[in-house]
């Protein structure tokens, strides 16, 4: 099956998916003393919200990322997986 028969959504709840599991699994081995190593990453983004106040409706903005080695691990077999499929 070529690569251009699939569809490009499937591809983004994969590694959406791998991230949040990859994630996950990060931070419950931060509690294993010997799989810490997985829960090693870097947080970036907005560290204080943005707030627009319009006086009948006030926004806010926030967006923060967090990568762990599990979540680079989970999107490397997202796209694997995705492959094979």
């Amino acid at each position: 099956m070529a690569m251009k028969d699939k569809n490009i959504w499937i591809l983004i709840l994969f590694i959406l998916s791998g991230i949040v599991v990859g994630g996950l699994l990060g931070e419950l081995a931060s509690q294993v003393e010997f799989l810490s190593w997985l829960s090693y990453g870097q947080e970036f983004g907005l560290t204080t919200p943005l707030e627009l106040n319009l006086n009948v409706i006030r926004l806010t903005f926030g967006l923060m990322f967090k990568i762990n080695i599990a979540s680079i691990i989970g999107i490397v077999l997202a796209i694997f997986i995705y492959k094979k499929v």
